[in-house]
């Protein structure tokens, strides 16, 4: 599932982050990387632990509790700790890459990542180049959103960023243990939530139709979580 969720983070709530953003001390990406990835990695990155990170992880999961649509389409067990990249001038590109498939943290605790997320930090025309592009078996997905804006998408996928020619590109990334570990039955939960929603605005909690749908979605959910 590849999926876009419009500000995640509020125009106000970017203006922050950029501040903070601007004067955050960068080191090199590859710290967080694997043997595989960094030999394609050229970012700079934020400790994950310094202050200025901390700070804006918090913004962002904030962002993400009020959100109904990503509760929905990721069904989140463990969220990691929201990571902060630039790309710009010389350390402008990461080529093809798959992530990790366990994400290991500062407090000895372990995410399985089913799902990749980028909340994209700097505005489309603050840069050129930079698209996340995401591969696919026909087509590749090119990808340069808003600020505020995040893109949900399977973990298994090959993506790269594409070089920063001109301007700063800054950027949220973070992975999710998603409680359903199947993406065709993520896929089928959400769009089947999506559908409720449109539903209960027509016809109101109590329809039977509703009802009916609100119970097999549960069942589907008890069926395939795994807590």
């Amino acid at each position: 599932m590849l999926l876009q969720l419009k500000q995640i983070l509020l125009p106000e709530e970017v203006t922050q982050a950029r501040t903070i953003l601007a004067h955050a001390p960068w080191g090199d990406g590859r710290v967080t990387s694997g043997a595989q990835a960094a030999q394609v990695k050229n970012n700079s990155q934020l400790p994950e632990q310094c202050d200025a990170a901390q700070a804006l992880q918090k913004l962002v999961l904030q962002g993400l509790k009020r959100n109904s649509a990503f509760f929905s389409a990721a069904l989140p067990k463990h969220i990691s700790p929201p990571l902060f990249n630039h790309y710009g001038g010389s350390a402008n590109n990461f080529g093809d890459h798959v992530d990790s498939s366990v994400r290991y943290l500062h407090n000895g605790e372990r995410v399985r990542t089913d799902i990749s997320c980028t909340l994209f930090l700097s505005e489309p025309h603050d840069y050129c180049g930079g698209e996340l592009v995401i591969a696919d078996g026909y087509r590749d997905e090119r990808i340069k959103l808003a600020a505020g804006d995040l893109i949900l998408y399977s973990a298994d996928r090959i993506h790269r960023v594409e070089a920063v020619t001109e301007g700063q590109r800054y950027a949220g990334f973070f992975w999710i243990e998603s409680m359903v570990r199947q993406e065709d039955q993520r896929r089928m939960l959400y769009a089947m939530d999506t559908h409720l929603i449109n539903l209960r605005e027509q016809m109101g909690e109590t329809h039977s139709a509703v009802i009916g749908l609100t119970s097999t979605y549960h069942n589907l959910l008890r069926m395939w979580v795994d807590t």
